[in-house]
């Protein structure tokens, strides 16, 4: 709503038809004695008026203003009075001859303002002027409304200035043709949008349900279940398809709100199109489409609990067929209610998708997590579009995001709380990105090659699993560029550098890049020796990748290849979220142990089954070690109930020697296994 409303009153002839004397008998309720030449401007606080809007009124007088003056006043006017004299047939006549084309003069045509109509001096006599003012309302789509009033025994003052305001607050122009009698089209859309955000169950009718939960959103009460069948009824004796199934449909609906305006009650109509956040010109506010979010920074953005349970049910409700996928027809038919198609062919090879190329549950998911991460703006502004305030009773889509806490204190506390991380791939051109990102969606070669080169994502984004919990790994492809990286290049969870094993120039590529922005961060770093099933030649560069890596304490080169019969392998992702997760400080290898710390106590990450911690864990692995272990347990138990009776001293010792020979033979093939090493 307008912070305020001037209301600018002005009058048609030189000869006096009373306005002064409206403005003075509404503030004094009572017809003056003595009436000035022009009223001062009066205010009229929020609390006193219907709509709660503060009110200014102001005269005009041609004995004392000039035209100049008047120009002002009409630029600066929300609404305008134009007042005529019911028995002076002169002064109507000038309404269309002089007020109303100079207003429309002084005025853009794209932003009129609304013109009120006032015959004042009814009480002067017995016939109405309303028979020669319609036809002139009907010429001029810019006059709101006409009302007759007599200043001298109060008819109708209150009414006037009631209509005022609602011609500002609640504009018949935007909604409603009145030579067509019908509403316009961009109110049309709008009230779709509203349909179709309301329709919970995506079946094209609103049901009872369904229509008392619109009418508490929107007037913050029920419909009684008669009040409920009176509106049902009222439509059904208009349209022939309004209700079908005993539910409101999208005509209806539309019907409905014709039916409002037409009956003066546009308000209602208003009240919607403003709950659902459309402003006087019918489009989304900025406010309610990028609602305040404070974000620090070396913080990210994600969705919350709340927000995937919206999203899911918003799948459901497209995903007709129930195949836990979205066919392009759904994709479509859940967009209809945004201005604009949001995602484009890209994000079918940005997610994980069916055999079909159709985008899955996990995919879509997938898709809001990147959008949010990368641009939260962009994420509010699609949450306002599917209604997620509205239909989550919440003040604003910023009650979906969570803005995770700084870095630098996971990396103190050695323990995170967020659940997207973000790992940059980096190579020289032809050196295995684009398939390495494929891969993370389950696309191998053959399938990566039907990939359109217009339609190819430099991200990739899906699930991962560590220790249990699910982790959204985001995989971004770097272009490279090794004279500039951008901030957004460097800025990531866990670096990853590619190089073809069977380019000897492949590497050089990755090691001056890690060597020029990389070697004193914290971000831990991979080495992927891609298209491993190719042959590996030797690389144009002092070190071999092997030596690159243990002279700055890197892990080996992690194999990859994409040229396979089934998907490929996903163990490198996994890696990569761990990684992520628990960085060292200083990012680098742990000479000791040439594990990570934090990851010794849960996973070797080298996997090179070669290190002490690998071979410890294939140790306990063994299955002879697994049956020696359970068989022993059984005799154990086994003894201990048969001879219940010996004495307990006797029990322990004979566990006791069992235990031992059993810690002798395990450490016993550890050292031979050691040996071999």
């Amino acid at each position: 709503k307008p912070k305020d409303i001037q209301f600018k009153i002005i009058y048609t002839e030189k000869t006096k038809v009373g306005k002064t004397s409206l403005i003075m008998s509404l503030v004094s309720e009572e017809f003056p004695d003595e009436v000035p030449l022009r009223a001062e401007e009066i205010t009229i606080p929020a609390d006193v008026t219907p709509e709660r809007v503060p009110t200014h009124i102001v005269d005009y007088s041609e004995a004392e203003q000039s035209d100049e003056q008047l120009y002002q006043e009409i630029s600066k006017a929300n609404v305008i009075c134009i007042v005529y004299s019911v028995n002076n047939k002169k002064s109507i006549e000038k309404v269309t001859s002089h007020w109303i084309p100079l207003i429309n003069d002084r005025t853009d045509k794209d932003s009129r303002v609304p013109l009120i109509l006032v015959g004042n001096k009814s009480d002067l006599v017995e016939h109405s002027s309303m028979e020669t003012i319609l036809p002139i309302m009907n010429q001029y789509q810019d006059i709101e409304t006409c009302v007759e009033c007599s200043a001298k025994n109060l008819k109708n003052i209150s009414e006037l200035f009631y209509y005022a305001q609602k011609a500002v607050l609640h504009p018949t122009g935007p909604l409603y043709c009145p030579e067509e009698k019908e509403l316009k089209p961009s109110c049309i859309k709008s009230l779709t949008r509203i349909f179709k955000v309301s329709d919970l169950d995506n079946d094209g009718i609103l049901n009872d349900n369904e229509l008392n939960f619109f009418q508490r959103t929107c007037f913050n009460t029920p419909l009684a279940p008669q009040a409920l069948e009176d509106v049902k009824n009222v439509v059904r004796r208009n349209m022939t398809d309004g209700v079908k199934d005993n539910g409101l449909s999208l005509k209806g609906f539309l019907f409905l709100h014709t039916l409002f305006i037409q009956r003066g009650r546009h308000e209602t109509t208003w009240t919607v199109l403003r709950r659902f956040g459309y402003d006087d010109d019918l489009e989304l506010t900025q406010e309610y489409l990028f609602p305040m979010i404070k974000m620090p920074p070396d913080c990210t953005t994600e969705l919350n609990h709340n927000a995937y349970l919206f999203l899911q049910s918003v799948f459901d409700k497209h995903d007709k067929d129930r195949d836990c996928a979205l066919s392009p027809e759904e994709v479509k038919d859940l967009f209809k209610v945004f201005p604009y198609m949001p995602w484009g062919p890209d994000v079918n090879h940005t997610v994980c998708t069916n055999e079909k190329g159709w985008i899955t549950y996990q995919g879509y998911l997938s898709q809001w997590t990147l959008t949010t991460y990368l641009d939260v703006q962009r994420s509010l502004e699609y949450l306002g579009y599917l209604g997620y305030s509205i239909i989550c009773e919440q003040e604003s889509q910023a009650a979906a995001i969570t803005v995770t806490r700084n870095k630098r204190i996971d990396l103190q506390k050695k323990q995170t709380q967020r659940s997207v991380f973000r790992c940059n791939v980096l190579g020289a051109r032809g050196s295995g990105k684009s398939g390495f990102l494929q891969a993370f969606l389950g696309k191998n070669l053959q399938g990566q090659r039907r990939i359109r080169e217009d339609h190819k994502s430099f991200y990739a984004i899906s699930t991962t699993y560590v220790y249990g919990q699910e982790k959204y790994l985001l995989l971004h492809e770097v272009m490279p560029d090794f004279d500039f990286l951008s901030e957004a290049d460097l800025a990531c969870d866990v670096v990853c550098l590619v190089y073809d094993i069977n380019n000897p120039r492949s590497f050089e590529y990755c090691a001056k890049v890690y060597k020029q922005y990389f070697i004193d961060s914290k971000t831990p770093c991979v080495v992927i020796a891609a298209k491993s099933d190719l042959h590996e030649v030797r690389q144009h560069y002092s070190l071999s990748p092997h030596e690159f890596c243990r002279k700055h304490k890197l892990h080996p080169p992690q194999p990859f290849t994409c040229s396979t019969t089934e998907a490929p392998n996903k163990d490198i992702y996994t890696r990569l979220t761990t990684m992520a997760m628990y960085p060292l400080q200083d990012g680098k290898i742990n000479e000791s142990r040439q594990v990570y710390p934090v990851h010794a106590r849960l996973r070797c990450m080298c996997a090179c089954n070669r290190c002490t911690y690998c071979l410890c864990q294939n140790l306990l692995k063994l299955e002879l070690l697994r049956s020696i272990k359970a068989q022993l347990r059984r005799v154990v138990f086994n003894r201990h109930m048969a001879q219940a009776d010996l004495k307990n001293s006797t029990f322990w010792l004979r566990a006791s020697v069992g235990a031992t020979v059993f810690a002798v033979l395990g450490f016993a093939m550890y050292r031979a296994l050691l040996k071999q090493r």
